[in-house]
């Protein structure tokens, strides 16, 4: 499954937005040399993009079926329990070309039985062009994965809906949030708060792919 998405994602400084006013401007005066300067700098300012949207890997387990949905349909039975985990990665395939991975586990229990297990792989392929390095990585763990989930999000709804059981709404996740918080956990060299979400799987190195 490939979700095709054109939305650009433009980073621009105010001296950046100031030159492309004045570019405007020449082009509205009729001169063709300020339309040529403005596609100029468009080429050369920092940009990114949504190359391609993709499912790696989908599972879905329903073990104890009938003995699950009886028990949900008994009012004084237990209630099921939900754990949800996200991972983010994210690695180098081209010279302006990445890929991020964003892995949702979720396992719900009632009582002792396992009621379903749904796994996901949900990955983007994101171009970026003269980003400079310092916001590399915050594109890739914070604005990237915020582009991917509201689709892996409905996957995951829509899977476990199938299977049988209400639909599983993930809670939205501040990626922001969760890149700060790592970042100054790192700065103060202190380990990394356990919790259900985590970033900094990212491999920046040599290209691993043709893209």
């Amino acid at each position: 499954m490939t979700v095709a998405q054109s939305d650009r994602i433009y980073f621009e400084n105010a001296d950046q937005l100031k030159e492309r006013q004045i570019m405007a401007e020449n082009e509205t005066n009729g001169g063709a040399q300020g339309a040529a300067q403005n596609q100029q700098t468009a080429q050369a300012g920092p940009a990114a993009a949504v190359l391609a949207q993709y499912v790696k890997d989908l599972s879905f387990e329903n073990p104890n079926a009938a003995k699950v949905f009886q028990a949900l349909s008994n009012p004084e039975g237990p209630k099921p329990a939900i754990e949800v985990n996200v991972n983010v990665g994210a690695r180098r395939m081209g010279e302006e070309a990445y890929e991020v991975d964003l892995k949702v586990t979720a396992t719900s229990k009632v009582g002792e039985d396992t009621a379903f297990a749904v796994e996901l792989l949900y990955a983007g392929l994101f171009g970026a062009r003269n980003l400079p390095e310092n916001m590399i990585e915050p594109f890739l763990l914070v604005q990237a994965p915020h582009i991917l989930f509201p689709f892996a999000r409905r996957i995951v709804a829509d899977t476990v809906r199938d299977g049988g059981f209400s639909p599983l709404m993930l809670d939205p996740i501040d990626f922001a949030a969760l890149y700060q918080q790592q970042r100054a956990a790192a700065a103060q060299q202190q380990p990394q708060q356990s919790g259900a979400t985590s970033l900094g799987e990212i491999d920046l190195g040599e290209p691993q792919g043709n893209a």
